[in-house]
């Protein structure tokens, strides 16, 4: 086999599939590489199979919230089932990519890459030449460096268990625990969530979060805040979770403890330094084009650059960005202007743009809208009491600063804020705006 090419790319999720098949369409000679499973993160280890045992989990709250509003009779998850369900969508992914790459032209490759020049690498017993390479490699769950943290399954392990036990542990406070812990407590478990910070989630606004913990409390989620997680100790057919709070020491008895405590880019195996790509703050350090500053050589995206919000269209930016610089040269810079986030809890919690302290600290002038709105139609024909919106609008423009919204329907309006931000739109664009009614939309003119 001929092991040299115009581009190799590490990793074969999102970033890495949308970067080389458009180099490869530009008559390059492309090769991808991954350890694991063809399909990446997104497609097999997180948000597409989360979601989908979300919709169980949907089903169950649904009926949980409308249960004397019209609805009668007893409904639970089927975890054997739902994960059978699960599967039928990831099992056939690595297949469909490889044969996607293979009838592209691009050669696939198995096995761990590890640099050993500036131009090169290795897999196994095979050296590879490359012209320019990307590194695609996603994202790991961090170190927590405490006495048995090997008794800890991640997030694929998790969207893996074959059944599921009776008293799970989340560490951490972010995404993962708190869209596990709602799959996991509506399937019947009992859950606590150890969270270091003074509160959960706090990528999103704290006024937001605090409703939202009224859905965690409903369901019998125990989230402890304030509290670090020393060590995890083995006992018989359990775990004893050992951590310290505001109160002093406690112990957390579970049959399970899952790492919910942060990602970081996946390039510690990769020897960077043997290519001289120069790293920092844990990730590669690059350019405005999303190219390493040390070796010109050398590319990032996705995950694996942390260059912009971790999520999947971000990956897919990222990838069409460095695509063009490999094939035109470099003219292009990403853009992550109006990138919305949601973390899928029952209900969702999403946002878009700045936060108040963000638009605070860069000294706009801008007016916030803020209010908690349960009595609106929206929640209460659903029976959900978390429902309310903060959006900032500037002063002078009147152009959407950002939008926090949680409640029914929020993972989908937060994309109205997203393309008003994005594209310079103003809070008299949105108000004067048709939408269909009712639906959560139609309440967007109130929320500006």
């Amino acid at each position: 086999m001929d092991m040299n090419y115009d581009l190799m790319v590490i990793g074969t999720g999102t970033a890495a599939m949308v970067c080389a098949l458009r180099v490869a369409k530009a008559g390059w000679k492309v090769a991808v590489i991954d350890e694991k499973p063809f399909g990446g993160t997104c497609a097999l280890r997180g948000c597409d199979p989360k979601k989908m045992l979300v919709a169980d989990a949907e089903v169950i709250d649904a009926k949980q919230r409308m249960t004397g509003h019209g609805v009668k009779g007893d409904l639970r998850i089927d975890w054997p089932d739902l994960i059978r369900f699960k599967r039928s969508f990831t099992d056939p992914v690595p297949e469909k990519h490889e044969r996607r790459y293979e009838e592209a032209g691009i050669v696939t490759l198995h096995g761990t890459a590890k640099f050993t020049g500036p131009n090169h690498l290795s897999v196994g017993d095979h050296e590879i030449e490359y012209r320019k390479i990307l590194i695609a490699s996603g994202a790991r769950p961090i170190p927590l460096a405490i006495p048995g943290e090997e008794h800890l399954i991640d997030n694929e392990g998790f969207l893996e268990l074959p059944s599921l036990p009776k008293r799970i542990v989340l560490v951490g406070g972010g995404y993962i625990a708190a869209e596990f812990s709602h799959i996991a407590a509506r399937a019947g478990a009992e859950v606590t969530i150890l969270q270091r910070g003074p509160r959960m989630l706090t990528q999103f606004e704290p006024e937001l979060v605090n409703w939202l913990m009224d859905a965690f409390d409903r369901i019998g989620v125990r989230v402890i805040t304030d509290t670090a997680v020393d060590a995890i100790r083995r006992s018989g057919g359990k775990y004893v979770v050992h951590a310290n709070g505001k109160g002093g020491p406690i112990e957390v008895v579970a049959d399970l403890v899952v790492h919910a405590a942060g990602r970081a880019p996946a390039i510690e195996r990769l020897d960077l330094e043997k290519a001289g790509i120069a790293a920092e703050h844990g990730k590669p350090k690059l350019n405005k084009f999303l190219q390493s500053v040390s070796n010109p050589a050398v590319y990032a995206a996705g995950d694996a650059a942390s260059n912009g919000p971790p999520l999947t269209p971000v990956s897919s930016h990222d990838a069409k960005v460095v695509a063009a610089n490999l094939v035109e040269g470099n003219h292009r810079e990403p853009d992550y202007k109006g990138v919305p986030s949601v973390a899928f809890t029952l209900p969702p919690i999403a946002r878009v743009g700045l936060t108040e302290a963000e638009a605070n600290e860069a000294g706009l002038r801008f007016r916030t809208k803020y209010e908690r709105t349960s009595q609106w139609f929206t929640a209460r024909r659903v029976a959900e009491p978390v429902y309310g919106h903060k959006t900032l609008i500037e002063e002078e423009t009147g152009t959407i600063l950002g939008a926090h919204l949680v409640g029914p329907g929020a993972d989908q309006a937060i994309n109205i804020f997203g393309l008003a931000i994005r594209h310079g739109l103003t809070a008299d664009d949105l108000k004067t705006t048709m939408f269909a009614y009712p639906t959560g939309a139609s309440d967007i003119g109130y929320m500006v």
